[in-house]
């Protein structure tokens, strides 16, 4: 079996966070360098990561102060 890119699997984890409810509305998640070391990652897959999951709804990006999980994320 392939092996998942790490974007999606940064979506995957995160998505799984919210709805086992690991991470509630309006929680702030890690930074991106935070996410990079957790990942042991470069910050394009997780910047890719977290652009997909804010345009799925399950994020808000606000610059300069961090990523949220939306007030009403997908179910």
């Amino acid at each position: 079996m392939p092996r998942q890119p790490l974007y999606e699997q940064v979506i995957d984890d995160v998505t799984r966070s919210i709805r086992s409810g690991a991470l509630q509305p309006g929680a702030k998640l890690p930074s991106i360098a935070e996410l990079c070391e957790q990942y042991k990652a470069s910050a394009t897959p997780i910047r890719l990561a977290l652009r997909i999951l804010d345009e799925r709804g399950w994020i808000e990006v606000h610059q300069g102060k961090g990523s949220f999980v939306a007030p009403e994320p997908p179910a």
